[in-house]
C-alpha cells in the first residue's frame, strides 16, 4: 500500500519564536513538510523565517503554500530558495499560484497563467542550476550549481489544473474532499499525459485544516474561514467560466451567498465574513473529528493518489492537533496500514460538467 506523507501549513503571526518551535515539534513528530502562507503585508516574511527553520532542524522540507509571481521578482524569489539550498542542503520546496491576498490587499489582481507559467520556468531553472532567459537575457547561478528545487502549482480552475499538468512538479489542492480531489487530480493527470509528460510523476498534495476532538460545532466554527479563503478562488473561477459546466457544481454552489470578503481576516478563525459558508462545506473541505474520522479521509485521498496531506493549523488547538497527528495518524499513514475509507466521504455528491482537460485549456 502507498504510504502517505503529513505536513503543517503555518501562518507568520509573530512572536516568529513560536513557528519555529511548532516546526521543530513536528520534525520531531515524523512530519514531512513544513509550509508557511506568504503575505508578506497581512504576516512577517517567510523566507527569513524559514532560514531560522531549517537551522533549527535537519528532515523536514521548508517552503510556501503558496508564493506568486507578482510579489517579488522572480530571479529574487530563484535566489532565495538556491541560497537555502546551499545553506541547508535542498530542503526547499516552491508552493506556487497566481496570487490572492499577497496581491490583493497590495490593490492588485492575480497573476495571469501567462505569467505563472514562465516563472514557473524561470524560478526552477536558476533554482535548479540551469541557465534560463528572461527578458532577451541569459541567466544563470553560478554560485548554485547543487541546488535543486521542485515547484509545485496550487490551482481549482481548469486551464491552470492544465498548466500544472504541463509545468508542475506537483499540484496542491486545497481542500479535502475526495469527490472534488479525484475530478481535479484527473485533471492534472490528463493534461500531463496529454502533453507527454508521466501523469504518475506529478506529486499530489492536498492541504486543509485538521482539528482532532469531538466537538464537532466548536471544530466547525474555528475552521469555517477556510471555506471563505477557498470561496475567493472560486469566486474567479465563477467570474471566468460561469456557475455550470467548468468545475463541479458543489464547489460553485455555496459562494452564492458570498458578500465580499476582508482580506485582515484572511486565514484567522473567527473571520466574520466566512458566515455563508455551511457546515456542510466545512465538513467537506476540512478533515474534523476523532483520530478514526481523521484516518478513513485520508486513507480516502490515499487511494485517489495523493502523496501528502498538508494540515493547516490554524485554530485554538494547534499544539493537541499537531501531536496527534504525530502520535495516531503519522505512524499509520507512513506504513500504508490506515483505516480503509468505504469510498463514500459524507453525504456522497454529484460532480456535473466534463473533465476539466476537456475544457479549454488555461
Amino acid at each position: 500500500m502507498k504510504t502517505m506523507d503529513i505536513g503543517v501549513v503555518l501562518q507568520c503571526d509573530p512572536p516568529s519564536s513560536e513557528l519555529v518551535e511548532l516546526a521543530k515539534k513536528a520534525e520531531d513528530l515524523g512530519y514531512s513538510h513544513v509550509w508557511t502562507f506568504d503575505s508578506h503585508v497581512l504576516w512577517q516574511e517567510p523566507f527569513v523565517i524559514y532560514s531560522k527553520i531549517l537551522a533549527e532542524t535537519s528532515r523536514v522540507i521548508v517552503g510556501p503554500m503558496v508564493t506568486n509571481p507578482g510579489t517579488r521578482d522572480w530571479t529574487v524569489i530563484a535566489s532565495q530558495f538556491a541560497t537555502l539550498n546551499e545553506m541547508y542542503g535542498n530542503r526547499t520546496i516552491c508552493g506556487i499560484g497566481r496570487g490572492d491576498s499577497a496581491l490583493r490587499v497590495l490593490g492588485l489582481q492575480p497573476n495571469t497563467l501567462a505569467q505563472l507559467r514562465e516563472s514557473i520556468g524561470v524560478i526552477r531553472g536558476l533554482a535548479s542550476g540551469e541557465t534560463v532567459e528572461l527578458r532577451g537575457k541569459q541567466l544563470q547561478f553560478a554560485w548554485a550549481p547543487d541546488s535543486r528545487l521542485d515547484v509545485w502549482v496550487a490551482a481549482y480552475g481548469p486551464k491552470a489544473l492544465a498548466l500544472t499538468g504541463e509545468v508542475g512538479d506537483g499540484y496542491i489542492l486545497q481542500l479535502a474532499d475526495p469527490d472534488i480531489a479525484a475530478w481535479m487530480i484527473k485533471a492534472v493527470r490528463d493534461a500531463a499525459e496529454k502533453a507527454g509528460r508521466d501523469p504518475l510523476a506529478i506529486k499530489f498534495c492536498v492541504a486543509a485544516p485538521a482539528y482532532v476532538g469531538d466537538d464537532l460545532a466548536h471544530q466547525r466554527d474555528q475552521t469555517r474561514w477556510f471555506g471563505g479563503m477557498v470561496g475567493n478562488h472560486v469566486a474567479d473561477i465563477v467570474s471566468r467560466y460561469g456557475s455550470a459546466g467548468a468545475v463541479p457544481k458543489a464547489l460553485t454552489d455555496y459562494i452564492e451567498a458570498r458578500q465580499g470578503y476582508d482580506y485582515a481576516e484572511h486565514g484567522r478563525a473567527g473571520n466574520s465574513h466566512t458566515a455563508f459558508v455551511p457546515d456542510e462545506v466545512v465538513d467537506r473541505f476540512c478533515i474534523l473529528g476523532p483520530v478514526e474520522d481523521h484516518l478513513a479521509r485520508l486513507e480516502q485521498l490515499r487511494e485517489l493518489g495523493v502523496d501528502q496531506f498538508a494540515l493547516y493549523l490554524q485554530h485554538d488547538d494547534k499544539e493537541a492537533t499537531l501531536e496527534a497527528y504525530g502520535k495516531s495518524i503519522i505512524p499509520a499513514m507512513s506504513t500504508g496500514q490506515g483505516t480503509p475509507g468505504d469510498g463514500r466521504g459524507p453525504d456522497r455528491i454529484e460532480l456535473t460538467g466534463p473533465a476539466p482537460a476537456e475544457s479549454a485549456a488555461s
